[in-house]
C-alpha cells in the first residue's frame, strides 16, 4: 500500500541539526528536477523580497518566510514527518504510534511537495515554503513542471499494490495513475451527512475532511492494515467503522472514488 498526502502550508521551524543532505532523499529519480527547483526558490528569495512574495502568494505578515526559503541550503534539517503540520498531519500523529505502525507509515507514506515532488515521512528536509501552485518565473508552474519526472518514478514506486490517493486537487496534478496503476488506486472524499428539514444532505467541508483522512490513514496504520486492492480497502474502512460508499467503475484502468460519509463534526 502506498498512501498519497499533501503536504500542509505551515510547517514546523527546523529547529537545530544538520542541513539538506539532497542525495539522502527517496525517489532519487527526482534529484534532478529538485535541484532545479531549490536553486530557482533560493535565489528567488534572496534577492527582490516583494516579487518573492508576489510569486509565492504571502502577505506582509509572512515576509519571514521569504527569508526562510533563501536559507534553504544551511537550514537544519529533520524528518518530513515533522516538518509537516495542519489538521490532516495534527489528525495522524505521528510521533505516537506504536513501533509497528510507525514502521508501516514509513514505508507507505509519501508526501507531495512543490518544491521536493515527493518525500517519505523520513527524509530529512528544512521548513520552507512554496506550494504546488507557485508559479516560478524560469520553470513555470510547478504542478505542471513535476509531471514528467513524476511520470518517471512513481510507476515504480506505486508497485503493484494499492495506491491511496488523498492529495488535494493542486498536489493530485502533479502526477495522475495511469492504466493498471489506476485500476489499483482509490481517492477519498469526505461528506459531511445532516439531516435538514427531514432530508438528509450532504457537504464537503474542508476542515474537518483533512482531519478524517488523517483519522483514516492513522487507524489503518493502527490496525496494521495492508489491503491490495480498493475492494479490499473498502473492506478495511468498513471494519474499523467508517461508513463507505463505493462502486467498481466501469473501466478497469480507472481510479476508484469512495465516499466516506460522517455525521458528526468534531
Amino acid at each position: 500500500m502506498l498512501v498519497l498526502l499533501p503536504p500542509s502550508e505551515g510547517k514546523a521551524a527546523g529547529g537545530s541539526g544538520v542541513p539538506l543532505e539532497p542525495r539522502t532523499l527517496s525517489l532519487p529519480g527526482l534529484a534532478a528536477a529538485r535541484a532545479a527547483v531549490l536553486e530557482e526558490l533560493v535565489d528567488l528569495c534572496a534577492g527582490d523580497e516583494l516579487k518573492a512574495r508576489e510569486v509565492l502568494g504571502l502577505s506582509e505578515g509572512l515576509r519571514g518566510e521569504v527569508a526562510k526559503n533563501a536559507a534553504l541550503r544551511t537550514a537544519a534539517a529533520r524528518p518530513a514527518g515533522e516538518i509537516y503540520t495542519g489538521v490532516l498531519y495534527d489528525a495522524l500523529d505521528l510521533a505516537t504510534l506504536p513501533p509497528a505502525a510507525r514502521a508501516l507509515a514509513e514505508d507507505s507514506l509519501l508526501v507531495f511537495s512543490g518544491l521536493w515532488g515527493a518525500v517519505k515521512v523520513t527524509d530529512k528536509i528544512p521548513s520552507y515554503r512554496c506550494s504546488m501552485g507557485v508559479k516560478l518565473p524560469a520553470l513555470g508552474a510547478l504542478n505542471a513542471y513535476w509531471r514528467e519526472p513524476m511520470a518517471s518514478v512513481m510507476p515504480e514506486a506505486a508497485g503493484e499494490g494499492l495506491v491511496l490517493d488523498l492529495r488535494s486537487s493542486a498536489y493530485a496534478s502533479a502526477w495522475k495513475p495511469k492504466g493498471e496503476t489506476a485500476g489499483r488506486t482509490a481517492t477519498v472524499r469526505v461528506l459531511h451527512a445532516q439531516i435538514v428539514d427531514g432530508v438528509e444532505k450532504r457537504s464537503v467541508v474542508s476542515h474537518f475532511n483533512k482531519h478524517t483522512k488523517g483519522v483514516l490513514v492513522r487507524d489503518l496504520l493502527l490496525a496494521g492494515a495492508r489491503p491490495g486492492s480498493p475492494a479490499e480497502l473498502v473492506t478495511a474502512l468498513r471494519d474499523l467503522g467508517f461508513t463507505v460508499e463505493a462502486e467498481a467503475p466501469a473501466k478497469a484502468a480507472k481510479a476508484w472514488t469512495l465516499d466516506v460519509v460522517v455525521r458528526q463534526i468534531h
